[in-house]
């Protein structure tokens, strides 16, 4: 597929079903829309993220630099992390709004809805495995590290803290467990089969139900956040963090694709996963919804455009 091509088609796999969505939600009402919500995403953690995730991450070739993805997705949420901690002093936010300022400058769209498949337009079928690989550290971050830390700075907790047993045993983890296995078939020597396979249908797929889904639990009529920290979120997302990330990689030497994968999933915009903590957690979850929606755009918009079209930016990365 030519790259412009696969460019066009991330913008509207993310645009229009998101369009499609919030457009059904205005016609079926707020308690259908949450509910489809749930099943979508439900449908897509169990049925089609752990097939992608498994197929691309058994076609790799096993390597110890494998081991530095996960360790550069830690360091990437933990730096953003820090930088939020330090802006939400500056902004002057309130315990709870200031939490999930945090969370939301800590947690990035790495995934397949984003990151993930931004490296497969760049990389094909490589950088998609290797993003699954890279992906390894995420929901053991969010239950382990994100979830207690808002839980603590809450002002109720709204359901808890999953225990291990329920964390271990959730469907939600099957991407992970699907990484896993494809890792011991790696160790094993057991070869991938030589057989067609429609990626590319799994991960479009994948993005539209994601994207639809995202349009039916939006709602336009939220305000809250305002222009001050729309701009510090901006900051440590598409300049600070990949700023860092940037030198650090001119530091140390990589496998080419390995340090590009690094170097895309360091720009990504606010995570899910950062409103989600907030409605657990009672962090403002209005505050935390409009961050991630304002950053999605402004990452779709204005960063990557810039990303594409710029001085060969990703060009580069694919030579």
């Amino acid at each position: 597929m030519n790259i412009t091509y696969r460019f066009l088609v991330f913008q509207s796999l993310v645009v229009l079903p998101f369009l499609l969505g919030a457009g059904i939600r205005r016609i079926r009402g707020q308690s259908w829309a949450t509910g489809m919500t749930k099943r979508l995403v439900n449908v897509n953690l169990v049925a089609i993220e752990p097939v992608v995730a498994l197929w691309s991450t058994w076609g790799l070739v096993l390597t110890a630099q494998l081991a530095v993805l996960p360790v550069a997705g830690l360091i990437l949420v933990s730096a953003g992390f820090l930088l939020g901690m330090a802006a939400g002093k500056v902004l002057g936010l309130d315990t709870r709004r200031k939490a999930a300022f945090h969370v939301s400058s800590s947690l990035s769209n790495h995934g397949f809805t984003m990151g993930a498949f931004f490296c497969y337009l760049v990389l094909g079928e490589r950088g998609l495995g290797l993003s699954s690989v890279f992906l390894a550290y995420f929901m053991p971050f969010v239950f382990l590290v994100i979830f207690p830390y808002a839980h603590r700075k809450s002002s109720r907790a709204a359901g808890g803290i999953p225990s291990a047993g329920e964390f271990f045993l959730s469907l939600k983890n099957m991407p992970l467990y699907a990484v896993i296995g494809a890792t011991v078939l790696l160790v094993l020597g057991i070869e991938r089969p030589r057989v067609p396979f429609p990626l590319d249908a799994f991960i479009m797929l994948s993005m539209v139900l994601y994207y639809f889904a995202l349009g039916l639990s939006f709602d336009p009529a939220l305000r809250g956040a305002g222009a001050g920290e729309h701009a510090a979120l901006f900051s440590i997302k598409f300049v600070a963090v990949p700023s860092l990330c940037a030198v650090v990689l001119a530091c140390v030497h990589l496998d080419p694709a390995i340090e590009t994968v690094i170097l895309i999933q360091s720009f990504m915009p606010a995570a899910i996963y950062s409103v989600v903590a907030a409605v657990l957690f009672d962090l403002e979850a209005e505050f935390a919804s409009t961050l991630f929606v304002v950053s999605t755009a402004a990452f779709i918009v204005l960063v990557l455009p810039v990303l594409w079209f710029s001085g060969g930016f990703l060009r580069n990365m694919i030579m």
